[in-house]
């Protein structure tokens, strides 16, 4: 890589163009430019491995482990605060995801 490209942060990059297409698409439905979302993709690779991220992403919840009165879910033991994916209302009956840790917040998607 030049030196003007380390400086500048660009990375010439060649993909297959059918995973350039389903990028775009990904890109398209957050809103984002395949670029910002190439550069969201990298950062939390590269900076999310704290020890929520390794041990909690992926993980299930139920629903019945979400107290919306104080904003905290029981995961492992332990409460965390949380999100939820497109500031939905909390199902009881329901069973989440966690798809994102950033400190003691941890993001949920319901599934």
């Amino acid at each position: 890589m030049s030196e003007s490209n380390q400086k500048s942060g660009k990375i010439p990059l060649r993909i297959d163009p059918v995973l350039h297409t389903q990028i775009a698409e990904r890109a398209k439905a957050e809103n984002r430019s395949i670029n910002s979302y190439i550069a969201c993709l990298l950062e939390k690779d590269v900076t999310k491995n704290t020890l929520e991220t390794r041990q909690f992403v992926g993980q299930v919840v139920e629903g019945r482990q979400i107290t919306p009165e104080n904003g905290l879910v029981l995961v492992s033991g332990i409460y965390y605060r949380y999100l939820i994916e497109g500031n939905g209302a909390v199902n009881a009956a329901g069973q989440y995801a966690i798809i994102e840790a950033n400190g003691n917040i941890l993001t949920l998607r319901e599934i």
